[in-house]
């Protein structure tokens, strides 16, 4: 009986097999079975799923993609407008690139040769292979400008409160402090409005004596609210820049950063893909046929490509190191190979070959104190590698008695590191004084020896006369009011000290499995002064079996000032087995004037998702302030930061509380969430509250399904994912995660769609038997016609459906005839309240 079994199961024919779906009928044949000649030959219906699609293996995006049937496969309905942004060259069809943008293809192997789509079914997965010849040059980890998220419109506000009580063991000293800050958002298609305000309350007892002499202690209170900046942005794609309006600052690359307000246009390169931020050389080369060209540095495959016969460049290597060796090697398709090295090195701000970065400014310095002038200005910068290894650039500032002039180039010198040298005149105009101008040559130096795990970067600058100001130096010595007087000893410091010579260092050092040292040295010295600043830290690190160790030097000097001299060691040691995401930690402390601390504590994390933070600590130290101590607390709760602390020391104790977190108002409603960065995703999953998010510590949706990750990469595809095993038990998620690509400032939707009701195992019969196998049971809102799940009936009838409800039905189809076709309301048992799993019967008619 098998044996016929098997035969009937299958016709062989000149065109392959055949499944017989009569094979899958019960033995005693009282079972019909639905009409499955949508899955013959290893087909699927036609029809919209939702599809990841893959161009050569790089992932592009999630979507919607209606299928159609072509020679028993599905292929994907495309518009070639669609194709066009897949990155294909205009001249690689010109048929293709005269039709109409919206246009739809299901061939695009008719227009340009070699393209080919493949779609599973089962992992919902397209693959598209587009032969490079017909792409344009796209860097590695590239993302469309066009599949940029610009967000929702929403308004936010982030918010840190916290209050602090101060007993001192003095008489009358007590005070408290309330200090809340607030960070406010309103996003409006691609522009972003912010500010950023706070309020400090500050309670303290003020002794006094009236008239009598009697001593008399009030409570004094002193508010203070500010508004410290308020600005809008807007991102340039097409030049990969900003558009600031309101108060921010300049960029620090080739001036001192200075405070404004007013309107800039900048650069800003997280907009370019990894590949080509930061800089890397370009690798040229020959290939004589199809090669693969493989790139190494330090015995490490940082890239391989393969590349048609003749000259290559290969311009989107990620930046490993500021300098080093590449190893290249083309392996010809015969076999054969050439190999050649290239040495690079770049000092900051050199740029990639092409690469150009610029900035441009304009308004009102802002000042820290109001007895600083604050004049209107002009700034502008140009950075431009023009060369594989040297980049030029060059800036100037403009004001009504402030002028300057930088030009500068930095050069890669190959196996010896790369060095850098610019000059900037200046002319300024002191209030009551004459005219000053002055230079000052800066000169820059890096080099890595990775062989040896050694990095070394030495930066001098010199002022090379006594009239050089720079526009913070300037604008601080025109105070409002004033003129200028050579017998104020105050004001005259003010005009005079100004920079002369400054010298900067940074060695660093790997020593393997014995660690790493570090030394950092600084020294600044002025016109008019004797002495210098100057600080110097040499530092040692280990790790050995998860412990840590620390040791640093230190030496700081500063004019008219004695030296500081000191000392630091720590040691950090696990304690996870004994105490659960633990350590203890030991550190001392010693300086030349022969003060000494020593501190203990104790650190971890607890509960599930680690989202409470502990440490305690305990003290001592002489000179007279003894014995202190710590213990502080903090959760990352789904609505909130919330952290608390006590300490004492021999001055006196001190209790603080605090919590921080976002209000969000969005077209959804209004959603409290941890503190946001100045990125973040809605995560929206009505009706599925308590669901965590991964990756996100204490990240959870409130009761209506709604919650914030805090922290997301603008200009980069971040997968936002639901942690299924937090799921309710009466909540569905079909498709866990989805893809996000937003612009800076931007708050993104990532929408889930949850089905929320019961989950039933129920058992289908029709006309007193089982509804037939691989019949198509859709569940149906009782009170609409949304659809709210898929389900395939089982052997014997039997069909799970997720998301049902007191009012839900479902429709099952296993043909295109009437009387294949039919309905039932689906009836739960009450004593099934409560169960995983709940159980039924329902008859179909």
């Amino acid at each position: 009986m098998l044996g016929s079994l098997a035969l009937s199961g299958t016709a062989i024919s000149a065109e392959g097999e055949w499944f017989n779906p009569a094979a899958l009928s019960s033995l005693e044949g009282t079972q019909a079975v639905a009409d499955l000649s949508a899955f013959n030959d290893g087909t699927q219906p036609p029809g919209k799923y939702r599809t990841d699609i893959y161009v050569n293996g790089d992932y592009i995006e999630t979507s919607n993609v209606t299928f159609v049937s072509r020679d028993n496969t599905l292929v994907p309905e495309f518009t070639t407008g669609y194709w066009m942004s897949l990155g294909l060259k205009p001249e690689a069809s010109a048929e293709l690139t005269a039709m109409p943008a919206d246009s739809v293809i299901t061939d695009p192997a008719s227009y340009i040769s070699g393209i080919t789509t493949s779609f599973d079914y089962n992992i919902t997965r397209l693959d598209i292979s587009i032969p490079q010849a017909v792409l344009r040059f796209r860097a590695r980890d590239f993302v469309d400008p066009a599949l940029r998220d610009n967000g929702i419109p929403a308004a936010m506000v982030n918010y840190n409160l916290n209050y602090n009580n101060n007993w001192r063991n003095e008489a009358d000293s007590d005070y408290s402090n309330l200090f809340l800050r607030l960070d406010s958002g309103l996003n409006l298609g691609g522009w972003r409005l912010r500010n950023n305000s706070s309020f400090t309350r500050n309670t303290g007892q003020q002794p006094y004596y009236d008239e009598n002499g009697r001593r008399i202690v009030r409570e004094k209170t002193v508010n203070d609210w500010r508004s410290m900046n308020t600005y809008a942005f807007h991102d340039i794609a097409p030049w990969d820049a900003r558009l600031t309006l309101g108060d921010s600052s300049t960029p620090g690359d080739l001036f001192d950063s200075i405070q404004y307000r007013g309107i800039q246009l900048t650069s800003d390169d997280s907009m370019l893909p990894d590949s080509l931020r930061g800089f890397a050389p370009v690798v040229r080369g020959i290939a004589r046929s199809n090669a693969t060209v493989t790139v190494r540095q330090n015995g490490t495959v940082i890239y391989t490509t393969s590349v048609a016969p003749g000259p290559f460049e290969i311009r989107d290597i990620y930046p490993t190191a500021s300098s080093g060796t590449l190893d290249i090697t083309v392996k010809e398709a015969n076999g054969s190979q050439t190999n050649f090295v290239q040495p690079f090195s770049a000092v900051p701000g050199m740029q990639r070959e092409g690469r150009l970065r610029f900035s441009l400014t304009g308004g009102k310095y802002r000042a820290w104190s109001d007895s600083v002038r604050e004049p209107g200005f002009l700034q502008g910068t140009l950075q431009y590698g023009i060369l594989d290894g040297t980049t030029v650039y060059g800036g100037a500032i403009a004001a009504q008695d402030y002028k300057s002039a930088m030009l500068g180039a930095g050069q890669g010198l190959g196996r010896f590191g790369s060095l850098s040298l610019d000059v900037t005149h200046a002319n300024t105009q002191l209030d009551g004084g004459p005219a000053r101008s002055g230079q000052s040559v800066r000169a820059q130096y890096n080099k890595d020896i990775l062989q040896s795990g050694t990095s070394f970067v030495l930066a001098g600058y010199r002022y090379s006369t006594s009239g050089y100001y720079d526009f913070t130096e300037a604008a601080q010595r025109l105070p409002q009011g004033t003129t200028f007087d050579e017998d104020d000893p105050f004001d005259y410091w003010r005009r005079t000290h100004n920079k002369r010579n400054r010298l900067q260092a940074q060695v660093s050092q790997q020593l393997g499995d014995y660690g790493s040292l570090s030394f950092t040295a600084y020294q600044q010295d002025y016109w008019g002064e004797s002495g210098s600043e100057r600080t110097m830290s040499l530092g040692y690190s280990f790790e050995f079996s998860n412990l840590y160790f620390n040791i640093s030097l230190n030496d700081s000097r500063y004019p008219q000032f004695e030296a500081d001299r000191s000392v630091y060691a720590s040691v950090s040691i696990p304690l996870s087995n004994w105490l659960s995401n633990s350590r203890a930690t030991y550190s001392a402390y010693h300086d030349n004037e022969g003060r000494s601390r020593h501190q203990v504590g104790l650190s971890g994390q607890a509960l599930e998702d680690r989202s409470l933070n502990w440490n305690v600590q305990e003290g001592w130290a002489n000179k007279g302030e003894g014995n202190s101590g710590s213990a502080y607390a903090s959760w990352n709760a789904p609505l909130a930061n919330l952290n608390a602390s006590y300490s004492y020391d021999g001055n006196g104790r001190q209790a603080s509380a605090g919590m921080s977190g976002s209000v969000i108002a969005h077209p959804y409603g209004v959603t409290l969430a941890q503190s946001l960065g100045n990125t973040a995703a809605l995560v929206r999953a009505p009706e599925a509250g308590g669901v965590s998010v991964l990756n996100q510590t204490g990240v959870k949706t409130d009761w209506r399904g709604y919650t914030a990750t805090p922290y997301i990469t603008p200009y980069r595809r971040n997968n936002v994912s639901i942690d299924t095993m937090s799921l309710p038990d009466n909540v569905d998620i079909e498709q866990t995660s989805q893809v996000v690509i937003p612009t800076y400032g931007a708050l993104v939707l990532a929408d889930f769609k949850p089905t929320v009701g019961a989950r039933v195992l129920a058992t289908l019969r029709h006309n007193g038997k089982p509804v037939p196998f691989g019949a198509m049971a859709t569940l149906m809102s009782g009170q609409s016609d949304e659809v709210v799940s898929n389900s395939i009936v089982g052997s014997e009838g039997e069909v799970y459906l997720s998301g049902v409800k007191g009012t839900s039905r479902v429709k099952v189809s296993w043909g295109k005839e009437s009387g294949q076709q039919c309905e039932a309301p689906v009836t739960l048992k009450k004593q099934d309240e409560g169960a995983r799993l709940r159980m039924a019967e329902l008859n179909c008619r």
